[in-house]
């Protein structure tokens, strides 16, 4: 091996460490965030609904914007557009503390989903160019590092809270420290740039087919950790009459689970392959759903839950992986799956809550138990994003230093 040859394989690695980092640093707005939302809803004075309401528009303005992802890295370069849009989406943590009634609270959060949104098109597209250098699965732990990141942020949120901190001191301190480790973070991921004679992508487009295909399972895999992140610590109050403090532990340790899983889980990727590991994750996720659906107590319940994060920790992970593989256009496709994952994400508590309405929570559950089956039958999707069909039709070339 060349002296050349060990500097680039070392670069390349750094590379990886850094695009992990990022990943950690844009979990940790959110995890910031969650914790004091209590405190912004008192601070602007919005009821229970009015919250509803604007807990939709981060959803909203990351769904708008993410097409835009695409445009900005053409543009600018992989690395200066992922720095930049980092830094709108870390600097847009202090908006909603901000806000002085709903309609301020609306368009802050909408603000703030889309700078969401093009920051995660954006380090997606980095860490798919990143695993295709590496030749071996990366994304998964990736998004393990962004759970990671959420946990701390929402640690220290949960710090902030207890001691009776102003969330807008809170926030304010947390943006400064995010943006300057982000800044710092970014210099170290790979600088992949256009060739000047690359057409860019549209500015708004409709997502590829290929998109909507993997977003599918994409679709499936977020809709049940929605609805298991919002609704297990429901169902075990009301559905298996637990205490308040047993109900909450089972989310955490859902959360956990779902961290611990997507960390561990490139190993398994890289033996066994996308499409037997999404399948075999959709076997388990299905056993887990069933284990809740039919549990006469709360042990049993909650080894459901466990289940259904350990099957479906990788999907999002593999759907942008394959996204970032199906076509010519890596941003463009990323932002088409992550569109369809948004939405799933955004409309999974509310249906849930809907269907249990009409009929019970544990109804609800089969719906997550059917989608979770989903995974099992149409993980062959995911065969067309593969490396090997990656490296078996060659990439447009790209004018960039190779490690960065």
């Amino acid at each position: 091996m060349t002296a050349e040859t060990v500097t680039s394989t070392e670069r390349l690695r750094r590379a990886r460490f850094a695009i992990a980092a990022v990943f950690c640093v844009h979990g940790a707005v959110t995890g910031s965030f969650a914790t004091r939302i209590p405190w912004i809803q008192e601070h602007a004075a919005v009821s229970a609904g009015q919250l509803g309401l604007a807990l939709a528009f981060p959803a909203l303005g990351a769904s708008l914007a993410m097409p835009l992802a695409g445009a900005v890295s053409h543009r600018f370069g992989a690395r200066t557009a992922l720095r930049g849009l980092l830094a709108l989406w870390t600097l847009a943590l202090t908006l909603p503390s901000l806000a002085p009634n709903i309609w301020g609270l609306c368009g802050a959060l909408f603000v703030y989903g889309a700078t969401a949104g093009m920051s995660d098109v954006a380090m997606n597209a980095l860490g798919v160019e990143t695993e295709n250098r590496l030749g071996k699965s990366i994304m998964s732990s990736l998004h393990g590092m962004w759970s990671v990141g959420a946990l701390l942020g929402s640690a220290a949120g949960t710090v902030a809270a207890h001691v009776g901190g102003d969330a807008r001191i809170h926030h304010l301190i947390a943006a400064l420290v995010l943006t300057a480790l982000g800044l710092v973070i970014c210099q170290g991921v790979l600088d992949v740039r256009s060739t000047p004679d690359e057409e860019p992508p549209p500015r708004f487009s409709l997502p590829p087919k290929s998109a909507l295909v993997i977003g599918a399972i994409g679709f499936c895999g977020v809709f049940a950790e929605g609805a298991s992140m919002d609704w297990s610590a429901v169902y075990l109050r009301d559905e298996l009459g637990s205490s308040a403090g047993l109900a909450a532990a089972s989310t955490t340790a859902f959360a956990l689970t779902m961290a611990v899983a997507r960390l561990a889980g490139d190993r398994v990727v890289d033996r066994f392959g996308a499409v037997r590991t999404v399948r075999a994750g959709g076997v388990v996720a299905t056993l887990g759903g069933l284990l809740v659906v039919l549990a006469p107590h709360a042990a049993v319940a909650m080894a459901g839950f466990g289940l259904i994060g350990l099957g479906i920790a990788v999907v999002v992970p593999l759907a942008f992986a394959a996204a970032g593989r199906s076509g010519p256009n890596p941003s463009q496709a990323i932002a088409g799956v992550a569109t369809i994952t948004y939405t799933s994400g955004l409309i999974a508590p509310s249906a849930i809550g809907g269907i249990a309405d009409v009929t019970s929570l544990m109804f609800s559950f089969c719906l997550v138990t059917l989608l979770a089956f989903g995974l099992v039958l149409g993980a062959g999707v995911l065969r067309s994003g593969g490396r090997e069909a990656a490296s078996a039709t060659p990439a447009p070339a790209k004018s960039a230093d190779p490690v960065g």
